[in-house]
Parts: structure tokens; sequence; C-alpha cells
């Protein structure tokens, strides 16, 4: 079946880089917690330091976008890894709050650059029947590395927060030289070829709005479980390092049940019933974090929370390159990424006013009933993934594996 066919070249190439960069990346959780012990800072301050970051994703992702169709994908992928190591460097060094701050921002407008590039390589190069599969094995992927990402955050936390920030650049630097060394050159559109801007307009495209109102919510949930997570365990008398075991328990899932997207009848489902599907999942999982006091329950509520996460980030990519017009898959991959970028803003303002006025079992009843809101919506809103026959097919292929 064309399903189970290997990927291309590129595309393996390019899940192999982000393994490496996941192993560290897992210092983005730690931000307010390093802001509160190492600076003084108090709760809410840390959550304003962290929403600055979150905001200024948003022109990284969009920047990330338009770079890539001037530049190339390669290029902006290296760009915005070395600009990621650079600031978490700052932000390991910053001797004041003012420039751990500083070092966040820096971070925010580089964090987002090599996402668009990323998933454009594999949707513009992957045959549409496949491109659910290959989302969702880029997911896995990430979710391989932040595996041992999550291991070294549980023993480097215990020691010093700061080193997770330095580990966290080094593996930015290690995807980045992998990137340079190991994907073709980009080959800029000649002359005449480039597709005309005024036939790529995302935000007059109704279908992608729904998608990206809903993406943004979710992702706003999502975000609680990264960001808030390890100040709801010190909330709850655990350590927040013990978030790193969350991290990996949610990471391996994504791996081991990589076979379930394959079987029949998860294939068979429309993407509205999918989605639907997972939020249920979803607020299963947060539920559970509402009534779990022990690491025990806490994983068992991760695993259920991290297959609803499966079903959801390889359905909504594929629907989205599916929705753009030729050679329009980047743009519209970057402005469905800004609802990421809204919500690293918001979720550490809710979820640290939730901590601190009303507690944990709040907060994660809040995101679970928010969960159940979104698989209702899902089943309305959401469009179909367009068939062949029916969507303008992007143009595959742009970034070509070597000969």
């Amino acid at each position: 079946m064309s399903r189970l066919e290997p990927l291309p070249l590129t595309v393996r190439l390019l899940l192999l880089a982000r393994v490496v960069n996941q192993l560290g990346a897992f210092s983005l959780p730690f931000l307010t917690a390093l802001i509160c012990t190492d600076h003084g800072a108090s709760l809410t301050t840390a959550g304003l330091v962290t929403a600055v970051f979150g905001l200024t994703t948003i022109p990284s992702r969009l920047a990330g976008g338009g770079l890539a169709d001037r530049i190339g994908p390669r290029t902006t992928i290296v760009l915005g890894l070395c600009g990621c190591a650079v600031a978490q460097l700052a932000i390991a060094a910053s001797p004041s709050l003012t420039c751990a701050v500083a070092g966040a921002v820096v971070l925010g407008l580089a964090f987002e650059l090599h996402e668009p590039p990323s998933q454009a390589i594999i949707g513009e190069s992957v045959p549409e029947p496949q491109r659910v599969r290959a989302f969702s094995l880029f997911s896995a992927a990430l979710a391989a590395g932040a595996m041992g990402g999550g291991l070294l955050a549980a023993l480097l936390g215990r020691w010093d927060l700061r080193w997770l920030f330095v580990t966290d650049a080094a593996t930015c630097l290690a995807c980045a030289l992998l990137i340079r060394s190991a994907l073709p050159h980009d080959r800029p559109a000649p002359p005449g070829a480039r597709q005309d801007d005024s036939a790529v307009r995302p935000l007059r495209d109704r279908r992608l709005l729904n998608v990206l109102a809903t993406g943004t919510a979710y992702a706003l949930i999502n975000q609680q479980t990264v960001m808030t997570l390890p100040l709801a365990l010190a909330r709850q008398g655990l350590p927040a390092a013990d978030a790193g075991l969350l991290f990996t328990a949610t990471a391996a899932t994504t791996v081991l049940a990589q076979p379930l997207i394959r079987l029949p009848w998860t294939s068979r489902l429309t993407t509205p019933v999918a989605l639907a599907l997972a939020h249920l999942l979803l607020a299963a999982g947060l539920v559970g974090y509402a009534l779990s006091g022990t690491l025990p329950a806490l994983l068992a509520s991760a695993v259920v929370w991290s297959l609803g996460d499966l079903l959801v980030m390889g359905r909504v990519y594929a629907l989205v390159t599916d929705l753009a017009p030729p050679g329009g898959s980047g743009r519209y991959l970057a402005v469905f990424g800004t609802g990421w970028g809204i919500a690293a803003t918001l979720a550490p303002l809710l979820g640290t006013q939730l901590l601190a006025r009303a507690g944990t079992t709040t907060l994660w009843s809040t995101m679970a009933a928010l969960c159940l809101a979104l698989a209702t919506l899902h089943l309305r809103v959401t469009p179909r993934s367009p068939g062949p026959g029916t969507v303008a097919k992007a143009v595959r292929h742009r970034v070509s594996d070597p000969a």
C-alpha cells in the first residue's frame, strides 16, 4: 500500500535532525520556574515574562514562512536554530531579571522560524494519501527525542535549572549542523516561476480560519500541560523536575502508539470525527490530572492525554496542507502556527492566575471542559480533508532528494 512506502530521503533526514534538537528541547517549561527561583520574581511576574515570550513567537512563525519562500527552507531552519541557541545561552548566563527577560524575547523571535519550513518540506515532499502518516511520524520523531530530553530534564533540573538552557542550546546547534550538512541546497525558483502572492491569501480562507480558531484553543490547552505543569506539581508538593518524567511518558506514548494511525478504522475516520475523538481523550487525561495526587496516577493520565494528542497532530497539519493552494503550504502552515504563539502568550497568564487563585484541580478541570467543548465544535465547523480531486495540489518536491 502506498501509505506504507518509505518516506523521501529529505524527510527522513529532517526527522533525524529534529530528534537531535528535541533531546534538549525541555528548557521552555522551566522558564517560569527559573525566573521565580533564580531571580526572585513572583508567580505573576513569571507568567508575564513567559507571555511576552509567547507573543514574540507570533511574528517569528510568520517570518519563518516568508523567509522559507525567499531564502529557502534549509537556510531558514539553520538561522532559527542558531538564534535559539544564542538566546538560551543568554538566559542561562543572565545575572538579573532584566537580562533574563531580554533573552526570553530574543528566544521568542527565533523560536518558530524553523517550524513552517520544516512542515512545508514534509507537506510538499509527501503524496497526499501519506500526509497524515508523515506528520504523525514527525510528531513521533520529536517525541522520541523528548523521551531522552525528559529524563535529562529530571536529572539536570535537580542540579541547576540553568543547565537545562545550556543543554538545549547545544542540541539546537547540533541540529543546525545536521540540517546544513545533510539537506539539499536551497533552490530558488527561477524568475517568473514563483507563485503569485495574490493567489495565496490564508487570512481570506474561511476554512483555514475555522481550523486556526479550534487549533488555537487546542494549543492553549496543550501549553498548560507544558508551561504550567512544573508549577502545578510544586503546588501539589511534588518536585517541579518530575514534570520531566511526565514529558517522557507523553513522548513514549506518542512513539509506541504510532501503529494506531495505520489501523483501518482509524484511517476511515473523517477529520472532524477523528479530532472530536481526540479531544475526548484529551479531556479524560486532564480529568486524571485534576484528580491525581501521586506520580503514578499522573503518569497514567499523561498516557491517556498523549493518545488524544497523537490523533490531533497528524490530522490537523495534513488538513492545513491539503487546504493550501499550489505553492502556498508554507504560508498556510505559518498562519495556522500563529495559534501556538497566541496560546503561548495566554497560557502562562491563564495558568498562573488559575493556580494562584483556585489551585490545580480547577486549572485542569477548566482545561478538560474546554476539550469537551472543542470535541463538539469540531463536528460542526472543521472541514473534511479535501480529496485528491477537489483540492489544489501543493507543489511537490520543491525540495527534492539529492541525486
